[in-house]
C-alpha cells in the first residue's frame, strides 16, 4: 500500500471539500532556531563531558540562567513549554551540588507517580554516564517498606509526591535526620498543577517542609518549574512563602506546528448537536495512523480512551498489528505504563490514546500529530497536550475536535481567544482557615510551637489558643503540644477543604470491596445518593447505599445509557459584604455567605438525547455552607427597562452563561464554583446572581470573578452571539423550551454592556 507523507496529508486536509467546511481554523507557528550558551565553568568538568556524550555541547539560555541563579543560592521558577529541557533547569543544579559534597541532598515534587518514575530513569542515565556514586530513589506507595530506610538513609535524590510528604515523611521526620540536615534543593516540577484547593494544601505542606528544614538548620533553595501560565511568579512565591526569580525566556528550537480547530457537522440545529467527537478523533486518527505517523490522541476519560482505542485498533488491524496502538491511563500498572512509553520512544508503538495522564512532561520521544477529543478546560492544558507532538525539531499537526458542549464551541468559534489571551491565573488561598488550621495540627504533632512563633509569617497564636481549647493541642510553658493519639495527616486529604469527607466503597467485586476515591458532603449530596450514577475515572458505578452518618457510599460497577442529575434546593444568605462597587444599575459585590442545601430530587438523563426517563426523591439532611461569594445586583430600573418576557427566564439563563464562561477564566474546575440565580435576594429584595466558591471558607475564586467580572461577561455575549441554536439550547443558555430564552437573555446583556458604556 502507498503511504502517504505528513506533507501529503496536510494538503489533503487544506482541499478535501469534506474537511475543508469542517476546519473552522488553520493557525501555523513557525519554526524557531535554539538560542545556546556554553557550559558556565562553575560546572563539573565529568558533568560537561557526560553531557558531550549524549550530544549536547551547549545549554540554552533559560538552563544557562537556572543554573547561574542556583549557584547565588536564589530560588527561581522557569516557565517554558513542554520539551524545552526544563529537566536540565534541577538535575544539572543538584548534581553539581552533590559532586561539591557527597552529603548534599535534595528532594523533589513531583504530581503523579508515573511523572516521578519517569525523571527517575533519566537522572539515573546521567548518573551513570557522569560514572559516579549517586543515590537516586522515588519514595512513595509503591516503595518496599524493606528499601525505605535505605532511601531515607543515604538517598541522595529523594522523589516524591506532595501526598506522601505530607502523610509520610514529615510527620517521621526524626527518621529523616541526615537527610533534612543536608537539605539543599526542593524542586517543585509541573508549578501550574498546584491550584486551588489541592495548591493551597500544598502550600502549607510547604510551610510545614521549611519548618522541619529550619529545625535540623538547612535553608533549602527552591527551584520550580512550569507550563504557561499567567502568573507563574505570584503562584511560585505564594505557594513556597520564598521571593523568587523569573525565568521565561525559552532557548529551545521548534519545529513548525500546524494547529487546526475542527469542528463536526450537525446533526440537530434547534439543539446545537454535533456529530460526536468520538466519531470524527477515530476517522481523523485513522489516515494518519494507516500512514505510520506516530500519533497521540487524548480523551478526557477512561472509558473514552478504551472506546477510542478499541476502534482504531479495529479500523487498522489490516495496516498495523494490535500492539501497535495502545492505551495510556491511570489504572495501568507501572510495568505497563513503562513498556508504553519505551515503545513509543523506539518507534514500535505507532499510536497512544491517553487521559491527561500523559499531558505532564513524560518523555514519550517524537511524535508527529497530536488530535485532542474535545478542548481540555485550560489554554495551559491544551498548550502541554499540543506539546507533545513535535518535540524536537520536526513540523507537527495539532487537531482539537470540538464537542457540542458550550465551551468547546467557544473556544473552536472564537480562535483568538486561544491564541491570543494569555493563559490562565492559576490561584490558592494557603490561609483559608479550614485548610490552614488542619496543618496547624499537623504540624504541632511533628514539632511544638514556641510562644511567638509563626508559620513561615503567618500569626497563628489566636488558632493554637483555640485548638488548646478544644483540647487538641495543651499548652506547658511557652509551647504548644499535640495531644491526641491518633496523628493528624492520616485523617486530612490535600484533596479537599474539608476534613468531613464521604468515602466512596466500591462492593463490585463482594468479597474484596475497595475504596476508590472521597468527595466532600456538599457534592455527596447531589453525586453519591442512593441510585445516583458516579462516574471514577470513567467508569460508571451506581450508588446502591449513601450511608449519610457512617460518610460511607456503597457502588457498583454498571454500564447504563444515561446520567443522573440532582436538584438542589438552595438558600443563600449574605453575612458580611467585603467589597462592593456600584455600576449603572448594577450593584457588584463580594463577601461571606452562609448556603443551606438540601437535595430534594433527582432526575434520569438519556445519554444520546438528553431527554428526562425518569426521577426519584432524596431523602437527605440539609447541608451549610460558609464560604466565599460574588454577586450582581439588578436595580428596579433595569427591570423595568427589560421590558415584556419572563425577567426570571433571562436571569436564569445569564446565571447558566456565567456557569460556564467563569471557571475558564479563574482556571478551575466548574463544579469547584456554584451559581444560584435570585429574583429577589434576601439581603437587598433585587435579582441577584451569586457565584461562590464550594468549598468551605473559600479559596480565592469568587474573588477572582469579581476581579474579572467586566470581561467575563463579554466572554458571555459572545458565547451567547456564536452559539448557533435559535431559542437557546444546553450549549448556551441550557433552555431548550419553546420559550426564546435566547433573545431574551440577549437583550437583558445588551442592557447590561450599554449601562456600563454610558
Amino acid at each position: 500500500m502507498f503511504k502517504q507523507s505528513l506533507q501529503d496529508l496536510l494538503t489533503e486536509l487544506r482541499t478535501n471539500e469534506e474537511f475543508k467546511e469542517r476546519i473552522v481554523h488553520w493557525h501555523e507557528i513557525e519554526a524557531v532556531p535554539a538560542v545556546t550558551k556554553p557550559f558556565p565553568e562553575e560546572i563539573d568538568v565529568r558533568i560537561q563531558h557526560a553531557f558531550q556524550k549524549r550530544g549536547i555541547g551547549e545549554l540554552y539560555i533559560h538552563q544557562y540562567d537556572a543554573i547561574k541563579y542556583a549557584a547565588k543560592g536564589e530560588s527561581f521558577v522557569a516557565v517554558t513549554p513542554t520539551a524545552s529541557g526544563k529537566t536540565l533547569c534541577y538535575n544539572l543544579p543538584v548534581l553539581q551540588k552533590i559532586l561539591e559534597n557527597e552529603e548534599n541532598r535534595a528532594l523533589y515534587l513531583f504530581p503523579t507517580k508515573a511523572l516521578a518514575q519517569d525523571q527517575k530513569s533519566e537522572l539515573n542515565e546521567i548518573i551513570n554516564e557522569i560514572g559516579i556514586d549517586v543515590k537516586c530513589f522515588t519514595y512513595d506507595g509503591d516503595t518496599a517498606p524493606t528499601i525505605r530506610q535505605a532511601v531515607r538513609k543515604a538517598g541522595h535524590v529523594v522523589i516524591t509526591n506532595p501526598d506522601m510528604l505530607h502523610s509520610a515523611i514529615l510527620p517521621h521526620h526524626t527518621k529523616w535526620v541526615a537527610f533534612f540536615e543536608n537539605l539543599k534543593y526542593i524542586v517543585i516540577d509541573e508549578l501550574h498543577t498546584y491550584r486551588g484547593v489541592f495548591g493551597s494544601h500544598v502550600a502549607n505542606v510547604i510551610r510545614r517542609l521549611k519548618r522541619i528544614a529550619n529545625y535540623y538548620g538547612s535553608n533549602p533553595t527552591f527551584i520550580c518549574t512550569s507550563a504557561t501560565i499567567a502568573n507563574p511568579l505570584e503562584l511560585a512565591e505564594e505557594l513556597t512563602g520564598t521571593s523568587m526569580r523569573l525565568i521565561d525566556k525559552n532557548g529551545a528550537p521548534r519545529g513548525k506546528k500546524h494547529f487546526l480547530f475542527y469542528n463536526p457537522p450537525l446533526l440537530n440545529q434547534a439543539l446545537n448537536i454535533r456529530q460526536s467527537a468520538t466519531v470524527e478523533v477515530n476517522q481523523l486518527a485513522k489516515r494518519f495512523l494507516e500512514n505510520q505517523i506516530q500519533t497521540i490522541v487524548f480523551a478526557r476519560s477512561r472509558v473514552r480512551v478504551e472506546i477510542i482505542l478499541s476502534h482504531l485498533q479495529n479500523l487498522t488491524k489490516k495496516e498495523l498489528g494490535p500492539k501497535t496502538i495502545r492505551g495510556y491511563r491511570g489504572g495501568y500498572l507501572p510495568k505497563q505504563r513503562r513498556e508504553i512509553e519505551r515503545g513509543l520512544r523506539q518507534g514500535e508503538i505507532i499510536g497512544v490514546v491517553s487521559t491527561n495522564a500523559l499531558e505532564l512532561g513524560v518523555d514519550i520521544g517524537q511524535l508527529q500529530v497530536c488530535i485532542m477529543t474535545g478542548y481540555p478546560g485550560s489554554v495551559a492544558s491544551a498548550w502541554q497536550q499540543a506539546g507533545r507532538a513535535g518535540r524536537r525539531q520536526n513540523e507537527s499537526v495539532i487537531i482539537m475536535v470540538a464537542s457540542s458542549t458550550p465551551l468547546d464551541q467557544y473556544i473552536v468559534q472564537h480562535p483568538e481567544y486561544f491564541f491570543e489571551r494569555s493563559p490562565e491565573s492559576a490561584r490558592i488561598n494557603p490561609d483559608n482557615l479550614i485548610i490552614l488550621v488542619d496543618h496547624l495540627k499537623c504540624a504541632a504533632y511533628e514539632l511544638p510551637f514556641k510562644r511567638g512563633e509563626t508559620f513561615d509569617g503567618v500569626d497563628i497564636e489566636d488558632i493554637l489558643e483555640f485548638l488548646t481549647e478544644e483540647q487538641v493541642l495543651h499548652a506547658r510553658g511557652n509551647k504548644w503540644f499535640w495531644m491526641n493519639d491518633a496523628f493528624p495527616a492520616h485523617g486530612i486529604s490535600l484533596r479537599s477543604a474539608s476534613q468531613e469527607n464521604v468515602v466512596i466503597i466500591d462492593q463490585s467485586d463482594v468479597a474484596n470491596p475497595t475504596i476508590i476515591g472521597e468527595m466532600d458532603r456538599f457534592s455527596a449530596m447531589t453525586l453519591l445518593h442512593d441510585e445516583a450514577i458516579y462516574l471514577h475515572q470513567g467508569i460508571q458505578y451506581q450508588v446502591e447505599y449513601l450511608d449519610w452518618d457512617e460518610k460511607k457510599a456503597f457502588v457498583r460497577e454498571v454500564a447504563v445509557e444515561y446520567f443522573t442529575d440532582a436538584n438542589l434546593a438552595v438558600q443563600l444568605r449574605v453575612l458580611e459584604e467585603d467589597q462592593t462597587r456600584a455600576e449603572e444599575n448594577t450593584t457588584v459585590s463580594y463577601g461571606d455567605v452562609m448556603v443551606n442545601a438540601k437535595a430534594t430530587i433527582f432526575k434520569k438523563i438519556r445519554l444520546s438525547t438528553f431527554e428526562n426517563i425518569g426521577s426519584g426523591p432524596i431523602h437527605l439532611p440539609e447541608e451549610e455552607l460558609h464560604t466565599n461569594a460574588m454577586w450582581i445586583s439588578f436595580s428596579e430600573e433595569l427591570v423595568e427597562q427589560f421590558g415584556e418576557g419572563p425577567f426570571d427566564q433571562a436571569l436564569t439563563g445569564l446565571a447558566q452563561l456565567l456557569q460556564q464562561v467563569a471557571p475558564v477564566f479563574v482556571m478551575c474546575d466548574r463544579s469547584d464554583l456554584h451559581v444560584v440565580p435570585q429574583v429577589k435576594a434576601e439581603h437587598s429584595e433585587q435579582p441577584t446572581i451569586f457565584l461562590y466558591d464550594r468549598y468551605p471558607g473559600g479559596i480565592g475564586l469568587a474573588k477572582e470573578v469579581y476581579r474579572h467580572l467586566p470581561t467575563i461577561l463579554d466572554q458571555v455575549s459572545k458565547l451567547i452571539s456564536s452559539c448557533p441554536c435559535q431559542n437557546g439550547c444546553p450549549a448556551c443558555v441550557g433552555s431548550t423550551g419553546e420559550t426564546d430564552t435566547k433573545s431574551l437573555v440577549k437583550r437583558f446583556i445588551h442592557l447590561l454592556q450599554e449601562r456600563r458604556e454610558v
